[in-house]
């Protein structure tokens, strides 16, 4: 199982590396835009990989749903263990070092950040982004969350339907009881990104 990305090239010589997963049913065009959103000096190179599995209703995902804060084993699993592969060979190829890459992603996106920024044996990144998202609970996952940990942003929809705030706001106090610093913003939106919290991860950004 091997993943598909679209890469966007930094303006000179890369000062680090940006990577943003889609959520559920979305492809690697959907988070291509917060790129330069994020970046717009273009510092970084930038990568939106697309999940590796074809379920219903449509496009692509990282699991198939098993509740929310569970997403089912054996779909997490594989895609997981793919999307640490090719992320562990884009960083190589980039030459950076993961103390110099962001994940981030928004809903199964999200999730997928923080099990390849804070799982188990995984190189700690410079950053992560979770939007709309919550950090997940998975038999055979196991979560390292020694310090020192990366910076965090989060955002979340107080009206979220599909993804409750509460999931925003336990993995925040999960975090920041585990000592990491969290940017963690709640807006009156529904499942989607606010806008204004995107300017403010692009101040925030920790490369």
């Amino acid at each position: 199982m091997s993943l598909v990305a679209r890469t966007r090239p930094a303006a000179g010589e890369p000062e680090g590396a940006l990577v943003l997963f889609h959520g559920r049913g979305a492809d690697e065009q959907d988070l291509f835009p917060l790129l330069d959103a994020f970046d717009p000096e273009r510092r970084l190179i930038g990568a939106t990989p697309r999940g590796p599995l074809a379920l219903p209703p449509g496009g692509a995902h990282w699991y198939a749903l098993g509740g929310i804060g569970t997403p089912e084993p054996r779909t997490f699993h594989a895609s997981y263990a793919a999307a640490s592969e090719w992320l562990d060979a884009f960083v190589a190829e980039q030459g950076v070092g993961f103390d110099k890459v962001v994940l981030g992603g928004f809903s199964q996106g999200g999730v997928m950040s923080y099990a390849l920024g804070l799982g188990q044996g995984r190189p700690r990144p410079a950053g992560l982004i979770a939007l709309s998202s919550f950090i997940p609970t998975v038999e055979g996952f196991e979560l390292d969350l020694t310090p020192p940990l990366p910076p965090v942003a989060i955002g979340h929809g107080t009206l979220d339907n599909v993804i409750g705030v509460e999931w925003g706001r336990r993995a925040r106090a999960l975090l920041e009881g585990a000592g990491a610093e969290v940017l963690y913003r709640e807006t009156p939106m529904f499942h989607q990104i606010d806008p204004e919290f995107i300017r403010e991860i692009a101040d925030w950004l920790p490369v």
